[in-house]
């Protein structure tokens, strides 16, 4: 058994909400109350630790990241910089490593957030020539070039995803060894960026990403488990003890390997892909299956772009661009036909969604399913909607009416909100709307989307609080300040919220007995200081099933 004594604990039960110390046996939370209460329960060999004041927390959870990405992105490129030309610096450094035809691979520019400058030649000079003028170009500094990246790389292809990940910039031995000329259509939910005289730019939106991506070797699944076992302690230091993993089959049989082997330290509910929707048909898979460490979710379908690229499908067009209403990969008619074959078999659905109008058909198509749930007599499985960016009024009330959840992710808000001010102007007002689903009652379940962006809850919390980036660069009382959260609703968010999500609150979310014990011990007391300082906190100790996995060395 182990003894956690002189402590600060937050719950997250009603009941009692904070106590001063938490007695684990094996797995498990056996008590919670004083040091002489537990004691006096107690029995056999006590471990008993003096947790010298500090601030203990249930272990965070979030609920939309994508493992497989986020671990292997720790080896590429660190594309997200303030300019083009940085970016492109960092492009270069790598290219002196590699060898000619070996892959270049980045993640994390945006265009929306680059100046306007003078892109360098091949001689490492900068050239007087003015960047071409793009189709689709944006109010930052444009949209960046093949030609861009082949003056540092002309022997690499090079493949570097955008921040949304629903972009990617390639150069010319890419375009080439792709297929890729003025010929090739567009595929279906996909854009290739073309020039006045159609050759492709280099900029690939939604699934035209694949015609570069399908190409580029495939990591091994011993590579792929390897990634995310050296992610976990970063991930353990940001406070998490668990996820909700998005990504496809490689990296399922990654968490397999893993678990088999003991080496899984992160709780993970494992939502799959609907193009796998037969597979699990047949197969019989539920929501629910598995156990404590790695369980089904649900099944994963996309009804919209993102914002940087202005994919996202929406009721009207972006401001300056009367033409383009981005891209809505389905209706709700398709969608519900997805979502019916999932509910025979007793698979949740959950539903990518950024602009109005996607939200909007999956809104439709969860109305439908409630319907054929309750004439099937089915069960009222715990749906979601992943982002819920940018919500018409007439629905906002939706989720909750329908009983829907809505996951989504705080850190978007503070990092789009100067293009969600440029692109959809007065719709903002309901973009990243928390306050308003929570005011409706739907249930909350907090993520990051990494590697879309960092996957440290306590930046996710303080963007949820404050709407304000860090910096100068934001109002003093925050982006559509009614809609910030008080620090306990965000919290609830990252841990009864994503447990709920997860079908997973007996067992996870609190600290309370017969609960696993998963707890997070902090130097700060987040209840108790500046919202700013939650920009610096980080876990100091991190427990996993009554196990320390992370102890800060400092």
């Amino acid at each position: 058994m182990k003894l956690l004594f002189n402590a600060r604990i937050y719950t997250q039960d009603k009941t009692r909400p904070q106590v001063s110390a938490i007695l684990i046996a094996r797995d498990r939370v056996l008590a919670i109350g004083d040091k002489d209460e537990l004691l006096s329960l107690a029995h056999g060999r006590i471990e008993q630790q003096d947790m010298q004041g500090k601030t203990i927390l249930p272990g965070l959870t979030d609920a939309h990241l994508h493992i497989q990405h986020y671990a292997l992105g720790l080896q590429k490129i660190d594309c997200e910089t303030d300019t083009k030309e940085e970016c492109l610096h960092r492009v270069a450094e790598r290219v002196k490593k590699a060898i000619p035809g070996e892959w270049i691979l980045g993640h994390g520019w945006n265009q929306n957030s680059w100046p306007p400058f003078i892109p360098p030649t091949s001689g490492g000079k900068e050239s007087a020539s003015p960047v071409p003028p793009l189709v689709g170009g944006d109010g930052g500094g444009g949209w960046p070039t093949a030609s861009d990246l082949d003056a540092i790389a002309p022997n690499n292809p090079i493949y570097l995803t955008a921040k949304s990940l629903h972009a990617a910039w390639v150069n010319t031995a890419a375009l080439k060894l792709a297929g890729i000329t003025v010929n090739t259509p567009d595929p279906k939910d996909g854009k290739i960026q073309r020039d006045d005289s159609g050759n492709a730019t280099g900029i690939l939106l939604e699934s035209a990403m694949q015609l570069v991506g399908n190409i580029i070797p495939v990591p091994s699944l011993d590579e792929i488990a390897a990634a995310i076992e050296k992610a976990q302690p970063i991930l353990w230091k940001m406070g998490l003890t668990g996820i909700h993993d998005f990504d496809r089959r490689d990296s399922f049989m990654a968490l397999q390997y893993l678990h088999a082997h003991g080496k899984l330290k992160l709780r993970v509910n494992k939502n799959i892909p609907v193009d796998s929707l037969d597979h699990a048909h047949e197969l019989g898979l539920r929501t629910g299956f598995g156990d404590d460490w790695l369980w089904i979710g649900s099944v994963k379908a996309f009804m919209d772009g993102a914002l940087g690229p202005r994919t996202a499908a929406m009721f009207q067009p972006y401001l300056n661009e009367p033409e383009n209403l981005g891209i809505l990969n389905m209706d709700g008619e398709e969608l519900f036909e997805h979502a019916r074959r999932a509910a025979d078999t007793g698979l949740s659905m959950t539903v990518h969604a950024i602009g109005d109008r996607a939200n909007h058909e999956v809104l439709d198509a969860y109305e439908q399913l409630r319907a054929y749930e309750t004439e099937k007599g089915l069960p009222h499985l715990r749906h979601r909607i992943e982002h819920v960016q940018v919500i018409h009024p007439d629905d906002a009330p939706r989720l909750a009416q329908l009983d829907i959840i809505a996951s989504m992710q705080p850190i978007h808000a503070t990092s789009d909100m100067h293009m969600a001010d440029r692109y959809w102007g007065e719709r903002a007002a309901l973009s990243y709307a928390w306050r308003t689903q929570l005011n409706h009652r739907a249930h909350l379940a907090f993520g990051s989307d990494a590697p879309v962006e960092s996957p440290n809850p306590f930046l996710g919390l303080h963007a949820a609080v404050t709407r304000r980036r860090a910096g100068a660069s934001s109002p003093a009382d925050g982006w559509f300040p009614e809609q910030k959260l008080t620090l306990p609703e965000a919290l609830s968010a990252y841990t009864l919220g994503a447990a709920y999500a997860a079908n997973a609150e007996d067992r996870l979310g609190k600290l309370v007995p017969g609960y696993l014990a998963d707890l997070i011990v902090l130097e700060q007391d987040i209840f108790n200081c500046n919202p700013d300082d939650l920009l610096k906190i980080e876990s100091c100790a991190t427990m996993i099933g009554g196990n320390w996995v992370w102890h800060n060395q400092g």
